[in-house]
């Protein structure tokens, strides 16, 4: 009878590994397509803890179903059920195994953490030293093999890190204001309401608001940095599939913040090249600007002892999309 039990134990413990190992690849699915290098290492963190919740849920729903159906008690019967005392090691094995779990996940989220090189805030200020480039960045996990494909990453897939030829580092200056994105490239002096990166480049920021807490959350990058008025953050991350994504402001900075959106467009880097240069030869001119737009229309209507915060005038840039 114990080999029995042993073997069924066995089995149902393989088959709940498989379910969860399935749901933890399943999960990537649930996910915008991986567009950088540091969404492979998050989206594997992400998978691994959709796994382990998988694991635990299935094992505790099942155990308080298979009790349920088997082991209640008969109708009509009212009685006491047999007294049970403490079982010490029962006691000191459930609660041995959630703490090992929580270190487990903490020392793997850590190297996680470690392999995109994030950094604190303090780490991530040059406060003074505008040029200098002290970065809270994310960097890839390996950077010395081939070149990736752009389809490589393009359907919730999970490939390696490690297939990217990392090319010279683009710096762009990022300016957040309610309720707009200005983007500036120094070497040309281009300014724009769309960020253009050029793919599987190392891209890095300098990020700066002018108001109020912004943040800079890129969905399909998996990367996200407060901007704090005041104080220059640097940020680094490496595109690495061609195509048009979503830049939101991920903190509520204001009546307009749901407006402050911008397209980010990964491009090769010829067209990344000619985008420059069109955009160089441009004569700058007032941006669209969706918040400025809305006050405008609402102003109308509102009543004047209202507080409100008057959107910031829309930008003058070489290009807007």
């Amino acid at each position: 009878m114990k080999i029995r039990n042993v073997l069924m134990f066995g089995v149902i413990a393989i088959a709940l590994t498989a379910v969860s190992l399935w749901i933890g690849e399943w999960a990537y699915s649930w996910l915008p397509p991986q567009a950088a290098a540091e969404s492979q290492l998050v989206d594997k963190l992400f998978s691994f803890l959709i796994t382990l919740g998988a694991f635990i849920f299935i094992g505790v729903t099942a155990t308080l179903i298979y009790s349920a159906i088997f082991h209640r008690v008969d109708k009509y019967d009212t009685s006491d059920g047999p007294p049970i005392e403490g079982n010490i090691t029962l006691e000191i094995i459930w609660t041995a195994i959630p703490v090992l779990l929580v270190f487990w996940i903490a020392g793997y989220s850590y190297q996680i953490y470690e392999q995109m090189g994030i950094q604190g805030p303090m780490e991530a200020m040059h406060i003074h030293i505008p040029i200098a480039m002290k970065s809270a960045y994310a960097a890839p996990i390996d950077e010395d093999a081939g070149t990736r494909g752009q389809g490589d990453a393009g359907t919730g897939g999970h490939k390696d890190a490690g297939n990217i030829n990392v090319l010279p580092v683009e710096d762009i200056e990022v300016d957040a204001k309610q309720w707009a994105w200005v983007f500036r490239y120094p070497e040309t002096k281009v300014t724009s309401t769309e960020l253009h990166l050029p793919v599987n480049h190392r891209i890095r920021l300098a990020l700066h608001s002018e108001d109020v807490l912004h943040g800079f959350y890129i969905p399909a990058f998996r990367v996200k940095q407060d901007i704090i008025p005041n104080h220059n953050l640097d940020f680094e991350f490496t595109p690495i599939r061609i195509g048009k994504y979503q830049l939101t402001d991920s903190e509520f900075s204001g009546t307009y913040f749901a407006t402050m959106q911008a397209n980010v467009v990964v491009e090769s880097s010829e067209d990344y090249q000619k985008w420059l240069t069109e955009a160089a030869n441009r004569t700058p001119s007032t941006a669209n600007n969706q918040a400025a737009f809305e006050y405008a229309q609402a102003s109308k209507e509102l009543i004047k002892s209202w507080a409100t915060v008057v959107p910031a005038k829309a930008p003058v840039v070489n290009y807007s999309n």
